[in-house]
């Protein structure tokens, strides 16, 4: 059963409680995947995200040749165990210019970013493209990168954007430098290559020696079985934040461990996310996205009108070229709520204040679901447009709403005529 277009969050008169499993990180899920293919043996993936961004990337990849066994996860519903038949280094076959082999990446911005550079190891035209929000988003610097490499890329539509052509000639040996600034995929996505092609990557933008995602692409190189064999994708620590602010919302903010706890927390250092749960805890009054957390600092926002003094969110230039523009959005279905919101710059200070219900657009945007959603446990009347949007990263997100406890918080859902939805029936398909 689908979700209704509108999905009301009924808060609960107990305050949640239990350990929640959540889904594979998809950051690490997708990167796994372009590694796994580059392998020289089978390689698999457990506990592995299995979302729209992930299923897109295991499409292309197949769609490229590649073999990919997929089973369920005993563990975790949202969760596989992949296996990738890995071909050594061996070259994606291409198309031509009138024929190029057709990769559709959805609005999955790693997918677009890391089969950009992934391609241009085969012999032929790869022709990537997604839906109109993914047109919209930056590609010119991975692409400037790729031409510095001697590889041809050609915009169909705006330049630096796809739809886009790329030429494959192969690995060869070569040198680029890529700016962060927009988007630290852009740097990933060359480095994930990188070994197998004989490129040497220069990451030029701002911080770009502390930039979390480059660290984790960095650590996933070194540490992936360039052989086969089995590698452990961690939960998603993104996705964790909901409930740990869920606890937050029932409990008092400087509470270490509230009765709602999430399982197998995430301490590898891999996730700048994982910081989320000590971070929120503190009640700071300044948090950073290029510092402190990363798209989890949308749930920190949601924390904030519950706090004692107001809180700036700063360096959010990125969150306005994602799945849509968050920062305005953030602002707009805040102070739709009620909230108090100030939007300077690349910056968003919210005080305190009392909230009510209100319909949230979400712009097709999951993280926009997910935080509303979580209001909504304790503000009355907050209704979700667009609720399936979440299957992006978080398929089962308002099935673990939904269902009793322990597999779930018990929460009700209902759709636009009050009618309770069946927790069972809660996937967003």
């Amino acid at each position: 059963m689908a979700l209704p277009d509108l999905l009301e969050i009924v808060p609960p008169k107990v305050a949640p409680q239990g350990v929640i499993t959540i889904p594979g990180s998809k950051s690490i899920t997708n990167r796994a995947l372009i590694l796994a293919a580059m392998a020289a043996g089978e390689t698999t993936l457990e506990g592995a995200l299995w979302s729209e961004d992930t299923q897109v990337m295991v499409e292309c990849l197949q769609e490229l040749g590649f073999m990919i066994n997929v089973q369920s996860d005993t563990q975790e519903p949202a969760n596989r165990r992949i296996t990738v038949y890995g071909q050594g280094g061996r070259s994606p076959k291409g198309g031509t210019a009138t024929n190029p082999v057709e990769l559709h990446v959805g609005n999955a911005g790693t997918a677009a970013r890391f089969l950009a550079a992934f391609v241009c190891l085969g012999q032929g035209v790869f022709r990537l493209s997604g839906v109109p929000r993914m047109h919209e988003r930056p590609q010119a610097a991975l692409f400037r990168a790729l031409g510095e490499l001697g590889y041809r890329v050609e915009s169909l539509g705006e330049p630096g954007k796809l739809p886009a052509l790329i030429h494959g000639t192969g690995p060869h040996a070569g040198q680029c430098k890529v700016s962060i600034d927009q988007s630290s995929q852009f740097a990933s996505a060359l480095m994930l290559v990188a070994g197998p092609a004989g490129w040497k990557v220069h990451i030029e933008g701002d911080n770009e020696d502390e930039s979390p995602y480059v660290a984790m692409t960095e650590r996933l190189v070194a540490a992936f079985p360039r052989q086969g064999g089995n590698f452990r994708v961690e939960p998603d620590a993104s996705s964790g934040s909901y409930f740990v602010a869920a606890g937050r919302l029932w409990t008092e903010q400087t509470v270490s461990k509230p009765a709602l706890q999430v399982a197998f927390w995430p301490n590898s250092g891999l996730q700048i996310d994982e910081k989320f749960p000590r971070i929120t805890a503190a009640a700071p009054r300044e948090i950073s996205r290029s510092r402190d957390l990363g798209d989890s600092i949308l749930t920190a926002m949601i924390l904030a009108p519950f706090g004692q003094e107001s809180v700036r969110f700063t360096d959010l230039g990125r969150l306005r070229v994602q799945e849509c523009e968050r920062v305005q959005a953030m602002r707009t279905e805040l102070e739709r709520c009620g909230a108090r919101v100030s939007e300077v710059g690349d910056n968003l200070e919210i005080w305190p204040g009392t909230l009510h219900g209100a319909e949230i657009e979400t712009y097709n945007d999951h993280r926009l679901a997910m935080c509303f959603a979580i209001l909504g446990l304790k503000i009355s009347g907050i209704k979700i447009k667009n609720p399936s949007c979440v299957k992006k990263t978080f398929p089962d997100f308002f099935q673990k709403l939904a269902a009793p406890e322990p597999r779930g918080l018990g929460v009700r859902c209902c759709d636009p005529q009050g009618r309770e939805l069946n927790w069972d029936c809660l996937f967003a398909d």
